[in-house]
């Protein structure tokens, strides 16, 4: 495993993280599972952990504080997020600071969070929902500072909705947050035009979210892929997603270079941009740990591939399935 700085923290953090959302609400969670998962991950050297209230209601942030307690001798950043006060996603122009993130509301859910996961203090405290129009209510990130002094946190960060990297700029150039959390993966390459120039000036670290972009860069979809009832993909891959996600996957099959997987590739893509601090890949099973984390002994593609996948780049707008 190779470490990269983590912003102005200075935190040295893997740079293949470990994002915990399928262990909260996905259908075919198992917990046990899941904890054999993350111990083999902590053993390979991944030490930066992303869950968050929303992911079962503080299901996940209990796993990960049993994660915590049982490597006392290792020192694993542990990262959370708040969720909105009308617990809705993705944010909407319309929504207003008070409607999400309120200051007693912010407290309540660090405290909450806290609970969850038996700890004394998060590592990183994010929003995760955000409208850079809040920073003009001084209240909300000033309830952030007074919980951070307080040792309930050591770093603030924001959570920017899906294909709306321009939304945080502002935030980051505030001077006001220590991280970003974005996607950005061989589709979505939109955060180079104006967000990652600004985490760079502030150093700002950034956490790239939804490596294999909800799953079509492993090129395992079809067009006839289904999931079980209730599991949120059922509505994110409606027929206008799918059927364009599988297009523009095939599209990439060719360039997967030999002996090499096509999530090898994703990865190693998003390895190659520097400003990226970790990548947080959902993994459930043993084998997906042991697989995402090679990747990064393994470094960046080459020069040739990498241009060749910049050329893919996809950029969509957010719809009502978009999430």
């Amino acid at each position: 495993m190779q470490y990269r700085r983590f912003g102005r923290t200075d935190w040295q953090i893997s740079e293949i993280g470990y994002g915990m959302w399928g262990m909260g609400g996905w259908t075919g969670s198992d917990d046990d599972q899941s904890l054999v998962s993350l111990q083999k991950a902590v053993e390979l050297g991944c030490n930066f952990f992303d869950t968050a209230w929303g992911y079962g209601e503080g299901h996940s942030e209990g796993l990960l504080g049993k994660l915590v307690k049982a490597n006392p001798d290792k020192k694993l950043y542990a990262a959370t997020k708040i969720p909105p006060k009308n617990f809705q996603w993705p944010s909407k122009r319309e929504y207003t600071s008070n409607d999400c993130f309120p200051p007693d509301h912010i407290e309540e859910y660090v405290e909450s969070s806290l609970k969850n996961a038996g700890l004394n203090a998060f590592d990183l405290m994010q929003f995760h929902t955000w409208e850079d129009s809040w920073l003009k209510d001084e209240k909300v990130l000033q309830k952030m500072a007074d919980l951070k002094a307080q040792g309930l946190f050591h770093a603030i960060g924001i959570s920017i909705n899906r294909w709306e990297p321009w939304n945080g700029v502002q935030a980051v150039k505030s001077g006001l947050i220590d991280a970003v959390q974005v996607i950005y993966n061989i589709f979505d390459q939109n955060p180079k035009d104006e967000l990652f120039p600004a985490c760079r000036e502030q150093d700002v670290a950034v956490i790239a979210r939804v490596p294999f972009d909800e799953g079509t860069l492993t090129g395992t979809l079809t067009k006839e892929s289904t999931w079980p009832e209730g599991d949120w993909r059922n509505t994110y891959f409606v027929p206008e997603n799918l059927n364009s996600s599988v297009d523009n996957a095939d599209a990439l099959k060719p360039l997967v270079p030999e002996g090499m997987t096509m999530p090898e590739m994703a990865l190693r893509f998003i390895l190659g941009e520097s400003t990226v601090s970790t990548i947080i890949p959902g993994m459930r099973q043993l084998r997906h740990v042991e697989a995402n984390i090679a990747t990064s002994d393994k470094g960046a593609l080459n020069d040739s591939l990498m241009a060749q996948l910049a050329e893919h780049r996809w950029d969509r707008e957010p719809t009502e399935w978009s999430q």
